[in-house]
C-alpha cells in the first residue's frame, strides 16, 4: 500500500472546449449512415436526468431505496448549423431556398470532441469524443437584434431528449465516451476515420456495439467489396446478399437472411445496409442502393 498523494505533476487534469462536431442523420435501418460537419458549435451541455431515490419504509426503518431511470438530455448552442440539421430542427425545404417552420422533426445523432489538459501539456494532453444517439431538438428561441456598436452574432440554441440505443450486455444508452488518453492509438484511429470519413467513403457513427469491438484487442475489420458486396441482376432484377462473417444485413431497415431477395417491381429501389456483429467493423462502404 502508498501513501494517497495530491496534485502530483501531470496529474493535474481538466477538460475545456469544443470542437469537431458532426451531426449524423439515421437512415431507414436506424444506422447513422450520413454525417455532416457542424460548424460554429459553441457549446454542448450534457444534463443527464432521474436516477432519484425513492425510499421504502418498513417495520419503522427505512427498508430499501428505489432509484427511477436515468435520462440523458443535453443543450447545444451554436452560431450555425448544418443545411441538413433543418429537418431536425422542425423546418422543411420544399423549394430551395424556402423553408416553413413547424414540420415533423427528425432524431439525429452527434459527435464532438473536448479537450484533456494537465499541467505539462495544457490542452494538448488528449481529447475526448463524445457520441450522442437518439438526439430529438426541441423548438428553440432566435432572437434577432439590431445591430449597434457592440454587435454580437445570433447565438441559436436547442434542447435535446434522447431515446438511447441498444448495447449488448449492458444496459441501453444516448451517450458513449471515448478518452484518447487510455485506449490504443491505432484503434482511436479506425473510429475516427469511421466517424469523419476518409476519401471514398463517408462519415458515419458507430453504435456502441461497434465501437467496443474496435477497442477490445481483437476487433476484425470487414471490407465489403467484390464478392463481400451485394449484387444486382439488371436481367432478373433480383438483388443478392452474400453470407459474410460478422455482418448482419437489412433492406430498408430491415433484416434480412443471406441469398436472392424478391425481385424489384418496375419503379421500385431498395437500400441495403451492413451492420457490424460484436467483435468486427465495416471497413469502406456499408450502404448500395439498386433501382428497376
Amino acid at each position: 500500500m502508498t501513501v494517497l498523494q495530491w496534485d502530483q505533476v501531470g496529474e493535474r487534469l481538466y477538460e475545456t472546449g469544443v470542437d469537431h462536431g458532426v451531426l449524423y442523420i439515421p437512415d431507414a435501418s436506424g444506422a447513422y449512415s450520413e454525417g455532416y460537419a457542424w460548424n460554429g458549435l459553441t457549446t454542448v451541455t450534457e444534463s443527464p436526468t432521474g436516477a432519484e431515490s425513492s425510499p421504502q419504509y418498513a417495520d419503522n426503518i427505512k427498508y430499501l431505496n428505489l432509484v427511477s431511470a436515468e435520462e440523458f438530455g443535453a443543450t447545444i448552442e451554436a452560431f450555425t448549423y448544418p443545411d441538413e440539421f433543418a429537418q431536425c430542427d422542425g423546418t422543411a425545404v420544399p423549394v430551395p431556398g424556402v423553408a416553413i417552420g413547424q414540420q415533423s422533426r427528425k432524431a439525429f445523432g452527434l459527435a464532438y470532441r473536448s479537450r484533456i489538459g494537465n499541467d505539462l501539456d495544457g490542452t494538448d494532453h488528449g481529447y475526448k469524443l463524445h457520441l450522442i444517439y437518439g438526439a430529438l431538438a426541441a423548438p428553440s428561441e432566435k432572437a434577432y437584434a439590431t445591430i449597434n456598436d457592440s454587435p454580437e452574432a445570433i447565438a441559436f440554441s436547442w434542447e435535446v431528449t434522447t431515446s438511447p440505443v441498444q448495447v449488448t450486455d449492458l444496459k441501453p444508452t444516448a451517450l458513449l465516451t471515448v478518452d484518447s488518453t487510455k485506449v490504443d492509438a491505432g484503434s482511436l484511429k479506425t473510429l475516427e476515420d469511421i466517424l469523419y470519413g476518409t476519401a471514398g467513403v463517408d462519415a458515419r457513427m458507430p453504435l456502441p456495439d461497434e465501437v467496443f469491438g474496435l477497442f477490445e484487442g481483437d476487433a476484425t475489420g470487414v471490407k465489403l467489396t467484390g464478392a463481400n458486396a451485394p449484387t444486382y441482376d439488371d436481367v432478373t432484377f433480383i438483388v443478392t446478399v452474400p453470407a459474410v462473417t460478422g455482418v448482419v444485413w437489412k433492406a430498408d431497415g430491415t433484416e434480412v437472411a443471406a441469398g436472392p431477395l424478391p425481385a424489384l417491381a418496375v419503379g421500385q429501389d431498395v437500400t441495403i445496409t451492413a451492420h457490424a456483429s460484436a467483435g468486427y467493423y465495416i471497413e469502406g462502404d456499408d450502404d448500395w442502393t439498386f433501382s428497376h
